[in-house]
């Protein structure tokens, strides 16, 4: 799945990384564009995408960069005039989404195993040891229970699903 021109004249002027733009620029947004469609529609990994996009880390980390800003669900709102590019970029924009869920509860998991030894080290030591640490277990259960009834999944309200092939 490529875009074509005329896809391309109007998601051109909405993309960052243009030469002009403060900060790096992009060295072939369209070529970007295309390697992200390529991975969204074939749902494969990253790594197999094919040499024609070049090095796979490449796309991969622009890719992971303008989701987290937010960038993904801005082009799909902007473009609906054009169902059929509105329908690529809701694609790109429900993979990104689920690129950062997966990235926060990678991160709830590491919290959490680090509080569960904390409390297990904590559980081994001595008396004289935990009177040291009062304060400190204190806060680290409550930052455990804290991380674990915040595990809500998280959901994209604007997208409508149903338009996603």
């Amino acid at each position: 799945m490529k875009l074509r021109d005329d896809q391309w004249e109007k998601l051109e002027p909405l993309l960052v990384g243009k030469p002009g733009d403060p900060g790096a620029s992009g060295r072939n947004n369209r070529q970007f564009i295309d390697a992200v469609l390529f991975i969204a529609s074939r749902k494969i990994k990253w790594s197999s995408l094919p040499p024609e996009f070049g090095k796979w880390t490449t796309p991969y980390m622009r890719f992971r960069r303008w989701g987290e800003c937010g960038l993904w669900r801005q082009l799909a709102e902007t473009v609906s005039d054009d169902p059929e590019l509105l329908c690529k970029m809701q694609r790109i924009a429900v993979l990104s989404h689920s690129y950062i869920t997966r990235a926060q509860q990678k991160l709830r998991r590491r919290a959490n195993k680090q509080a569960h030894r904390a409390m297990l080290d904590e559980a081994n030591s001595t008396p004289a040891q935990i009177a040291g640490l009062t304060q400190v277990s204190a806060d680290s259960t409550l930052h455990f229970v804290g991380l674990v009834s915040d595990c809500t999944p998280c959901v994209l309200p604007d997208l409508p699903r149903h338009a996603i092939k």
